[in-house]
């Protein structure tokens, strides 16, 4: 498997809190906002990772702001690579939010498994359904360039803006084994080494089955990648829905935490070439 922000952080945890407060599912919701608010807490206290919003986006007069955790490895620069995580594209699903969470909490407490990458991550897309908004699209395959949705608009802006060098996404499968597709745009300039970013071993002991695909994109971040100055990738990770939210968890815990290990050295290689 082959394939090749400017930020500013600040801690805004009653505001996401409130903006995660739907009209029905409040047990759920109450225990996502306190993740949330714990989370926020323990970002607080780190020199490496930083909690804050885009937006804020307002709809029938409230305020909804969605949430971002922005990570500065040891000896990132400007020249750091960028990546950004996301997951929540269906607010009836939060397994890849809650997630999400638990690796930014991991990178609070050992940030220097990220050395000289720079990382963020949007750990629910799906804000406005998440907050009550009836919604008649699947946010997963938006066209983020034509897409009327006001958080992909706000991601598209924000990919614009930063200029991501890969995507990761979380979503779910109602298949057995953990699916992992990378997708990768035909117009790349500058091809990277041959050698794997992501291997099988990065998803021990689950089973994976790969999937590959290059072409121009219609839908999801790779949709603005054609506008861009070079091409990102796109590695989404499907795991199964038959799992219990805590094996969902630490299992995207350490497969990211290990992808993320195996790209340092990727990039480090391709530096040497």
């Amino acid at each position: 498997m082959t394939a090749i922000m400017n930020s500013h952080p600040s801690s805004r945890p009653a505001t996401v809190a409130r903006a995660l407060t739907p009209a029905s599912s409040l047990s759920l919701t109450a225990a996502l906002g306190e993740q949330f608010t714990a989370l926020y807490a323990l970002v607080q206290r780190s020199g490496h990772v930083f909690g804050s919003t885009l937006g804020p986006l307002f709809e029938q007069g409230r305020s909804h702001p969605l949430p971002r955790f922005v990570y500065f490895g040891p000896e990132t620069s400007d020249a750091s690579v960028r990546l950004a995580f996301l997951a929540g594209f269906d607010h009836r699903d939060l397994r890849g939010t809650l997630s999400l969470l638990h690796f930014v909490e991991g990178l609070a407490l050992k940030p220097d498994v990220g050395q000289r990458l720079n990382l963020t991550v949007f750990p629910i897309v799906d804000l406005l359904g998440l907050a009550g908004f009836a919604r008649d699209t699947r946010l997963a395959q938006e066209n983020w360039t034509r897409t009327e949705v006001p958080e992909l608009r706000l991601l598209e802006q924000d990919a614009r803006a930063n200029g991501y060098h890969g995507y990761v996404r979380l979503e779910t499968t109602t298949e057995d084994i953990v699916v992992a597709q990378l997708r990768s745009s035909p117009h790349v300039e500058h091809p990277t080494p041959a050698v794997e970013f992501v291997t099988s071993e990065d998803f021990e002991p689950f089973a994976v089955r790969w999937e590959s695909e290059v072409g121009e994109a219609t839908a999801g971040p790779l949709s603005v990648a054609a506008d861009l100055s070079f091409q990102p990738f796109e590695l989404t990770l499907r795991l199964p829905t038959a799992w219990t939210p805590e094996l969902h968890r630490e299992a995207a815990a350490s497969i990211l935490k290990k992808f993320i290990t195996r790209y340092r050295a990727f990039i480090a290689y391709g530096q040497h070439l």
